[in-house]
C-alpha cells in the first residue's frame, strides 16, 4: 500500500521567524531589572508592575510569557499569584549576583537589536551598520572617551565571557607553566579565574591605558590581585609581555585576516619554546554546519566592523602553522564556545 506523502514540519521556520518576539521580551525584562526586583522574594503581577512603573494592560502577558519561557516561576495559590526567579535567573540575571551576565543582554537591547535590522544592507555592501553608518565615530572610539560607558561595556563583555573563562581555568592543563599574559584583558576576568584556581600562575592583563583604572578596581575586589599585574599597551603597536601562555578572549575575531595574522605572529614572538597561544571564541565548526551561534557571531562582526569575521579551528591552525606553531588542540568550554590552542 502506497504511503501518503507527509509534508515537512513548518514549526522550525515559524519559530525562527518569530524568535525576535521572545528575544525582545527577555531583553526588556533585563533592562527593567525584573530579576533584580525579585531577588530573594516573590511579588504579585500588580506589585511587580507597579514597582516597575508599567501600565496594567501588559503586565500579566509580560510576566506569564517569562514564566512560559522558563525565566520566571509562578505560585498559583490564592487570588493573586506571585512571581519569583528561577534558579538560573537568580544566578545569572540578578544584577547583585556575582555571576550576573545581564550586561551583555542590556547591550544587545540598546545597540545590536536595531543594528541587526540592517543586515540586508550589510550583506549587500560589506560595510558596518553600527554608529559609523550614522555619521558617528566607531563604538570603541566613543567608549574610550566616556569612562562610565566603557566600564558598562567591559562588564557586559565580562558577563558574556564568564562561563568560558571559568571553564578554561578548569579544563586547560596549567601544570607545565608559570606565567600568563591575557592580551586585551579588559576587566582582568580571565586572569582572575586562572589565578583563583592555579596558585602557581602569575598573570598579566594587557590593555589600553584607559582600561587600567577599571581593571585595577576589579582586581582589588578579586582576592587574587597580588598575583595579577596590569600592563598598558596597544597590542598592534607594542610588543606583548613575555609569558608561558598568551591568551585572547574574543579578540581575534574583531579583525580582518591581515590583522589576525599580525596578532598571531606577535603572540608567537612573545612565547618561549613549548609556550601556548590560546584563543577563546565561538569557533565555527570546520564543516560550517553546526555552530549556529558562531556563524551568527561572524555576521555580527560584519555589522560591527565590516571586514572582521569569526573562523574555524582549521583556519586558526592554518594561520598559526604559517607563523611557526607546531602542535594544536581544541578544548570545548561552555555552550558554543571553545579554546583553540597553538603550541610553539
Amino acid at each position: 500500500m502506497k504511503q501518503a506523502n507527509i509534508s515537512p514540519d513548518a514549526d522550525p521556520i515559524l519559530q525562527t521567524g518569530f524568535a525576535f518576539w521572545s528575544s525582545k521580551v527577555l531583553l526588556t525584562a533585563v533592562e527593567f531589572d525584573v530579576f533584580t526586583k525579585l531577588a530573594r522574594r516573590s511579588m504579585t503581577a500588580a506589585e511587580l508592575g507597579a514597582d516597575l512603573g508599567l501600565h496594567p494592560r501588559g503586565i500579566r502577558d509580560f510576566f506569564d510569557a517569562l514564566v512560559a519561557m522558563k525565566f520566571l516561576d509562578r505560585e498559583d495559590e490564592g487570588a493573586a499569584p506571585k512571581y519569583s526567579n528561577t534558579e538560573a535567573s537568580a544566578l545569572y540575571l540578578d544584577r547583585e549576583s556575582p555571576c550576573y551576565i545581564g550586561g551583555i543582554l542590556v547591550m544587545l537591547n540598546k545597540r545590536l537589536f536595531k543594528f541587526w535590522d540592517d543586515l540586508p544592507e550589510a550583506l549587500r555592501t560589506g560595510k558596518p551598520q553600527n554608529e559609523v553608518k550614522h555619521g558617528r565615530e566607531g563604538m570603541f572610539e566613543e567608549l574610550y572617551r566616556d569612562p562610565a560607558k566603557l566600564e558598562l561595556f567591559l562588564d557586559a563583555m565580562a558577563g558574556l565571557s564568564r562561563l568560558n573563562f571559568e571553564a578554561f581555568a578548569r579544563k586547560f592543563d596549567f601544570s607545565p607553566y608559570r606565567s600568563l599574559c591575557d592580551v586585551g584583558g579588559a576587566t582582568g576576568l580571565l586572569s582572575i579565574e586562572v589565578a583563583r584556581r592555579h596558585t602557581h600562575i602569575q598573570c598579566i592583563s594587557l590593555d589600553l591605558p584607559v582600561v587600567e583604572p577599571i581593571s585595577r578596581k576589579r582586581l582589588a575586589l578579586s582576592g587574587v590581585g597580588d598575583r595579577i599585574s596590569t600592563s598598558n599597551g596597544d597590542f598592534f603597536k607594542d610588543s606583548f609581555p613575555k609569558a608561558d601562555i598568551i591568551t585572547m578572549g574574543m579578540i581575534l575575531h574583531d579583525w580582518n585576516l591581515e590583522r589576525k595574522k599580525e596578532l598571531i605572529r606577535k603572540a608567537y614572538e612573545a612565547l618561549p619554546e613549548n609556550g601556548a597561544f590560546v584563543v577563546i571564541e565561538a569557533l565555527i565548526d570546520d564543516a560550517r554546519r553546526e555552530n549556529v551561534f558562531g556563524l551568527l557571531m561572524s555576521l555580527n562582526m560584519l555589522i560591527e566592523f565590516g571586514e572582521a569575521f569569526d573562523y574555524s579551528a582549521a583556519e586558526f591552525r592554518e594561520w598559526c602553522t604559517e607563523a611557526g606553531f607546531k602542535r594544536f588542540d581544541v578544548i570545548h568550554l561552555a555552550g558554543p564556545s571553545s579554546a583553540a590552542v597553538a603550541y610553539k
